[in-house]
């Protein structure tokens, strides 16, 4: 890797997804304080909590460095899902998902420090969810995977099994758009295969 290429993100799916197209990140979660944030635009919001992630690891990291931070929502009805607060929650969220469409958005927020310039996007994935059956949802909730996952449910996971249908995106669902990551480092100067690792 010619650049240090950091994730301001825990997420495993992520850091996993990046590993599979050959970019091994420094992880480097943030601890911004996402309670700071209530607007209850979810393109707003899920941008600027990329935002406000990305910009507190930058500032810890000497140039160059690129930091990408990324935040993801479930919006359905204008109502916003992110992670659940424990089973029950996870329950009636899916009771709410199953037989409709929601809208999955993953804010983007990418900081070169070498050149100081930052680029933010969206990308929005429409998600088709199963009619799912109250002892499916139970027994999908009781896992323990949609407990950790915005919208209450894992497309890498078990909760694969319960999506019928993706409109855009597949990997902006699991967390991180990657055709989006490559256009923005495009537009900074960057080839993605110059942060490939050898194998």
């Amino acid at each position: 890797m010619t650049i240090p290429f950091i994730l301001a993100s825990a997420s495993p799916a992520r850091r996993q997804l990046l590993q599979t197209v050959g970019i091994d990140p420094i992880v480097q979660p943030s601890h911004f304080d996402e309670s700071q944030i209530t607007t209850t635009d979810p393109e707003a919001l899920v941008t600027t909590l990329a935002t406000g992630k990305a910009e507190v690891v930058a500032q810890q990291q000497p140039p160059p460095a690129l930091v990408l931070g990324c935040d993801s929502v479930l919006e359905l009805g204008g109502e916003i899902f992110g992670k659940p607060k424990g089973i029950e929650d996870a329950i009636a969220c899916w009771q709410t998902l199953r037989g409709q469409t929601g809208r999955l958005l993953t804010g983007h927020t990418l900081i070169d420090r070498q050149q100081n310039r930052q680029l933010v996007r969206c990308q929005i994935t429409e998600v088709d969810f199963a009619p799912l059956t109250d002892s499916q949802i139970r027994a999908y909730a009781e896992t323990g995977e949609p407990l950790h996952c915005a919208g209450c449910f894992a497309l890498d996971g078990r909760g694969g099994l319960f999506v019928d249908r993706i409109r855009g995106c597949h990997s902006n669902v699991v967390g991180l758009s990657l055709p989006l990551l490559r256009q923005m480092l495009a537009e900074l100067g960057y080839d993605v295969t110059d942060l490939w690792f050898n194998e």
